[in-house]
């Protein structure tokens, strides 16, 4: 007996099928998108409905993205209509993107802040489980996600942290800092929050490069002496998905040993240290850490005030 769709809202431009060359069809006139939500239970999944292209296997919640619409904001939106994903007690992680050239389907990884019960919202699942990392396989899982997903789990316990020396980068350019510390910092942190919402390059965290992907490191601003009354943007006010990324570290006494503490804090994943203080790289690196100049950084923020970004 044919299984057939029921009554769906009208569509977006974007819900159409892309044809292959070699006939192949692919769901998304602009390319497609889904959420990978990991969190202590596991990762949730869809069963998608026998009518759905692939009926009857497990995958993950997303769509056809909008015109004009980023992978991120795309996959959000399916997740919250499709599953009831919250989008506050979600922090991105990574991206990792299955390009065909004329179309694309972006995994958008992200990691739950707080537990939360997902809720069927539309006709396109059978069911929405939590499901253990060791289980998954287990599963009729869809073929794009069966082929995905060894890589995307390898990389789930991914963290990295990128601990700046606002003095010695806001010392690099003469714009005039000098007369007013505390402005330049609270710029710099304005532009380091900007960073922290849109990500950077998958890999530049490490300072080697990165294609499309993107990567969501958090940021240790370390600020001394009279710039340490700058403020930033409160976690709690912080755009959805970003809320965290950007934490100051206000230093009692020496801005190296400050830095320096906060390398040796344990952290479950990769350090940076943004310095050009040559004393104080030879510190950090015997902690482990990497170090990469100012002018990285500030090249990674001048990125965002070109056109388009």
């Amino acid at each position: 007996m044919t299984v057939l769709p029921p009554r769906l809202p009208p569509r977006d431009s974007g819900d159409a099928w892309v044809e292959a060359p070699d006939g192949k069809r692919y769901w998304g006139r602009y390319g497609a998108a889904g959420l990978l939500v990991h969190a202590e239970a596991g990762v949730l999944l869809q069963h998608r409905a026998e009518w759905s292209h692939f009926g009857g296997t497990w995958g993950l919640p997303g769509g056809a993205r909008h015109e004009g619409e980023s992978a991120v904001a795309g996959a959000v939106r399916e997740a919250g209509e499709e599953a009831g994903v919250p989008a506050e007690l979600l922090q991105l992680a990574f991206t990792s993107t299955f390009d065909l050239g004329f179309w694309s389907y972006v995994t958008v990884v992200v990691r739950a802040t707080s537990p939360f019960t997902p809720t069927i919202g539309d006709a396109e699942s059978l069911e929405l489980r939590w499901v253990p990392l060791d289980e998954v396989d287990s599963l009729p899982l869809h073929p794009g996600f069966a082929a995905s997903w060894p890589a995307l789990r390898a990389r789930l316990d991914e963290r990295s942290r990128v601990v700046v020396d606002a003095a010695n980068v806001i010392g690099s350019r003469p714009d005039g800092w000098w007369r007013d510390r505390v402005g330049a910092a609270e710029r710099l942190i304005g532009r380091l929050t900007a960073l922290a919402e849109h990500g950077v390059a998958d890999g530049g965290a490490r300072g080697d490069g990165g294609g499309a992907d993107r990567r969501w490191p958090r940021f240790d601003v370390v600020i001394e002496g009279r710039a340490k009354d700058a403020r930033g943007t409160d976690p709690a006010d912080s755009p959805a998905l970003t809320g965290g990324l950007v934490r100051l570290v206000r230093a009692e006494g020496s801005g190296d040993d400050a830095i320096v503490a906060t390398v040796a804090d344990p952290f479950p994943g990769e350090t940076t240290v943004v310095t050009a203080d040559r004393e104080l790289t030879a510190r950090v690196e015997e902690l482990g850490a990497r170090v990469r100049g100012p002018r990285w950084i500030l090249e990674l923020l001048d990125a965002l005030d070109e056109p388009g970004r």
